[in-house]
């Protein structure tokens, strides 16, 4: 195949950008720092969307949708909430010709306008919990922008709930952790994750707990895949979400926030794309299979379609090229770019012995199989080929963490991977020394791998690595 994008191994920026343009999943909007998602991209986000959706109304949860603009005395309620956006925010002065009689901000996240009605709708602990998620855009002007990992304006949902007891409110966070983010990444995006919890120093603003699910990149650098937010009652004072007990006494309630965005595109093409395009987990992929006609004549297109039918019916997801009028390599390039798990090539060959090509983009094998077993063929790849991407990111993390015993060791390793090292090694004052040198903590965890109760806790790890 002729080289369409830049080699991984030589330049990985570069790599990640073509990619992106050459399998037509995105393009640069107008004002700097925005994105269009163009049809293939979206299609793969409609999946993740459609997905997630499931999982988090199991559990409980109810979509909403709030106000694009905040007025900005909302945002100064919560002390620690607005310095932390502040550098980020996008305001609006003047509308309607006219100068505001006060600036609105451009929703960065939701938990102020979302207190304000959650004060309003709830009354008594009967109300209780109320948990509501949105899907929706935010803004937050980005000095360094990349397309779907940090943009000025991205799309994500983002989940806030009121709950009668610190108990409940920390449960539902931790459930949504690992019921929603953590299942649904290993599950339908084959990425495997460290679920972990954030050093105080990188806590979202008003938090009082902010647990993350790191990923490694396939430049071994860590991206923050989604996070989920124990508030305390923070906002719940600033906002005065109150309920009256069975007692009957007036409490504040206990809130959380939890949120993933598009930036899990770019952590999909990170973690499982190669040098000739991106490879889709076959749960996610919109097009599991494409059946292309190598060469029209002597029935093929007939027989293509048949096959299309045949696999719609079972349930696969597939679409029919019969382009025949464009050249088959350069039809070949774009599904290899766009990362469409199969391809079944028919060709008049193919046809005289009573069989196809299943082309399989995941391991690159193409394999002449009769036309009766192909349903069988396919269904039996797609299956595989989903366990053989998570299983190799599994591998390739493995292969790049090291286990490491101070903090020189940890920021030595950093540099190529990432490092496990006891936290009592590294602390407040060697975190700052790290993030001096490009490193910062993703997250802290048990050594068994689960998600410490507090940073306190002995025998704690932290992993160092550099991150997007």
């Amino acid at each position: 195949m002729a080289r369409v994008l830049t080699p991984r191994a030589e330049d990985f920026p570069r790599w990640y950008q073509d990619l992106i343009a050459k399998a037509q999943l995105a393009d640069n909007g107008p004002v700097r720092g925005t994105m269009v998602i163009r049809p293939v991209g979206w299609a793969i986000w409609e999946r993740m969307q459609a997905d997630m959706d499931v999982r988090i109304k199991e559990e409980g949860v109810q979509n909403a949708y709030f106000p694009l603009f905040i007025p900005e005395s909302y945002l100064r309620r919560e002390a620690d909430h607005v310095e932390g956006f502040s550098p980020e925010l996008a305001v609006v002065t003047h509308a309607g010709g006219k100068q505001l009689a006060e600036p609105l901000v451009v929703r960065p996240t939701s938990e102020t306008v979302i207190g304000e009605f959650m004060a309003k709708w709830v009354d008594s602990y009967r109300d209780l919990p109320l948990l509501l998620n949105q899907w929706a855009n935010v803004v937050r002007w980005e000095l360094r922008p990349r397309t779907f990992l940090r943009t000025t304006e991205f799309l994500w949902q983002e989940g806030h709930d009121a709950h009668a007891t610190e108990a409940d409110a920390r449960e539902h966070a931790r459930n949504i952790h690992k019921n929603v983010y953590q299942a649904f990444m290993e599950e339908l995006l084959a990425v495997p994750v460290v679920p972990g919890r954030k050093t105080k120093g990188e806590r979202f603003a008003g938090a009082t707990n902010t647990m993350t699910v790191e990923a490694m990149m396939g430049d071994t650098k860590a991206l923050q895949m989604g996070t989920s937010h124990e508030l305390g009652q923070n906002f719940a004072k600033a906002f005065d979400i109150t309920y009256s007990s069975k007692d009957g006494k007036v409490e504040h309630a206990w809130t959380t926030s939890w949120g993933t965005s598009t930036r899990m595109m770019g952590g999909l093409i990170m973690v499982h794309g190669d040098d000739n395009g991106l490879r889709l987990p076959p749960r996610l992929a919109p097009i599991q299979v494409q059946v292309m006609v190598v060469k029209a004549g002597e029935g093929v297109v007939e027989a293509a379609s048949r096959l299309r039918d045949e696999l719609k019916a079972s349930g696969v997801r597939v679409k029919l090229d019969d382009r025949a009028d464009i050249p088959f390599g350069r039809r070949a390039v774009d599904a290899e770019l766009q990362g469409v798990p199969i391809r079944i090539e028919v060709g008049p060959r193919d046809l005289a012995n009573g069989s196809v090509t299943i082309a399989r983009r995941i391991d690159g094998s193409k394999t002449p199989t009769p036309l009766g077993d192909v349903l069988g063929a396919v269904t039996s790849a797609l299956k595989a080929d989903q366990q053989r991407l998570y299983d190799e990111a599994v591998a390739f993390r493995e292969a790049n963490t090291v286990e490491v015993k101070t903090l020189g060791e940890a920021i030595e390793a950093a540099q190529t991977g990432w490092a496990r090292v006891p936290w009592s090694a590294v602390g407040e004052a060697g975190e700052k020394e790290a993030n001096g040198k490009a490193v910062t903590v993703r997250c802290l965890t048990r050594a068994d791998g689960t998600m410490p109760d507090s940073d306190e806790e002995p025998g704690l790890v932290a992993i160092l690595a550099r991150s997007y």
